[in-house]
C-alpha cells in the first residue's frame, strides 16, 4: 500500500492566496486545473483519478482553518471526495483556537465526520503549539486514540508566524501528553531538521512526515543522524498539489533504502501511525 499522508485539496473560492502561489513551481498546474469545476470546487472523480494514476492507494486530505494565512479548507469541502472514493480518501481534522471554541467540541465534531487524525498549524493559525488553548484538543485525541500532526518549520505564505514552527516547543506537549502520537509535518523543514529528527529518534510516539521535501535531498537534510535511521521514523507525503506524487514516489525508491524500509516510508509506517487508513470511513 502506498499512502500520501499530506495533501491539501482546497476549494479555490476559499483560498486567500493566488492559485499559482498555492500550487507552487513543482505542481502540475494543468492536471490540477482540470480537476476543478467553474465554481472552484474539486471534482471528486478527477482528484481520485490523479492519485490513482500516480499509484497512491490512500490519501490523507487536510482541512485547515487559517484566515490569517491561507484561508479556509473546511471539512465539509472534503466530504464529497470521501463519498466518491471511500477506499482511497481519509480526512485530517484541523482546529484553530482563534476560530473554534471550545476546541474539544470542534475536535469531536470533525472526528465524528470521519477524520482519522488532527492537524494543528501553529504557523498559519498564529498560536504556539504548547499554548494551553490547544491542550483540550490534545487531551481529546489521547482519549480517542487519534494521532496529532503539527506543522514544523516556517511557511512562505503571508500572515504566517514562523517561530511557532520550532519543533523544540513540542517538547512541552510531549511532556504533558506522553501517550499522544505526534507527527512532525514537513520534518522540521527549513531550519529545524535536526530538532525534528532528534525528537523522532528519541521518542517512540513521534514521527516525521516528509511532505514538501524533495526526496533526493533527504539524505543531506538528515546527514547528521543518518537518513536510514530517520527514514525508519518517517511517513511519505507530498503536500500535493504542490508536488507530483508519482515523481516523488519514484524518487523515494531511488534512495537505496532497501525494500523493507522503502515500503515502510511509502505506506507501512503510515498504517502504523494512522489506524484509520485500514478501516472504512465512519461518520457518526
Amino acid at each position: 500500500m502506498i499512502v500520501d499522508a499530506h495533501v491539501h485539496v482546497a476549494h479555490l473560492a476559499r483560498l486567500k492566496v493566488p492559485w499559482d502561489q498555492w500550487i507552487g513551481p513543482a505542481g502540475d498546474t494543468d492536471a490540477w486545473a482540470a480537476a476543478y469545476d467553474s465554481e472552484g470546487a474539486a471534482i471528486p472523480e478527477k482528484v481520485s483519478g490523479l492519485f490513482a494514476a500516480a499509484g497512491v492507494d490512500r490519501v490523507l486530505l487536510f482541512c485547515e482553518y487559517s484566515p490569517k494565512a491561507t484561508g479556509w479548507q473546511t471539512i465539509e469541502d472534503m466530504l464529497p471526495l470521501v463519498d466518491a472514493d471511500a477506499e482511497r480518501f481519509r480526512i485530517v481534522a484541523n482546529v484553530n483556537p482563534h476560530v473554534h471554541h471550545p476546541v474539544a467540541r470542534e475536535v469531536d465534531r470533525q472526528l465524528d465526520l470521519g477524520a482519522v487524525a488532527l492537524k494543528v498549524h501553529p504557523v498559519h493559525a498564529g498560536i504556539a503549539p504548547n499554548d494551553p488553548q490547544l491542550y483540550p484538543a490534545y487531551a481529546r485525541c489521547v482519549e480517542r486514540g487519534i494521532p496529532v500532526i503539527v506543522h514544523t518549520g516556517p511557511s512562505t505564505f503571508p500572515g504566517a508566524t514562523a517561530r511557532y514552527g520550532d519543533p523544540v516547543i513540542l517538547d512541552d506537549v510531549l511532556r504533558d501528553f506522553p501517550d499522544l502520537t505526534l507527527v512532525l509535518a514537513h520534518g522540521g523543514r527549513g531550519w529545524s531538521y535536526d530538532a525534528a529528527a532528534s525528537l523522532a529518534l528519541t521518542r517512540e510516539n513521534v514521527w516525521l512526515d516528509l511532505a514538501g521535501l524533495p526526496p533526493r535531498k533527504l539524505p543531506g537534510y538528515y546527514e547528521r543522524f543518518g537518513f536510514d535511521r530517520v527514514a525508519a521514523k518517517s511517513v511519505f507525503g507530498t503536500d500535493a498539489p504542490s508536488a507530483d506524487p508519482a515523481r516523488n514516489i519514484a524518487a523515494i525508491r531511488e534512495l537505496g533504502l532497501g525494500d523493507e524500509l522503502t515500503a515502510g516510508v511509502l505506506g507501512e509506517h503510515a498504517r502504523r501511525v494512522y489506524p484509520g487508513l485500514d478501516t472504512p470511513p465512519h461518520r457518526v
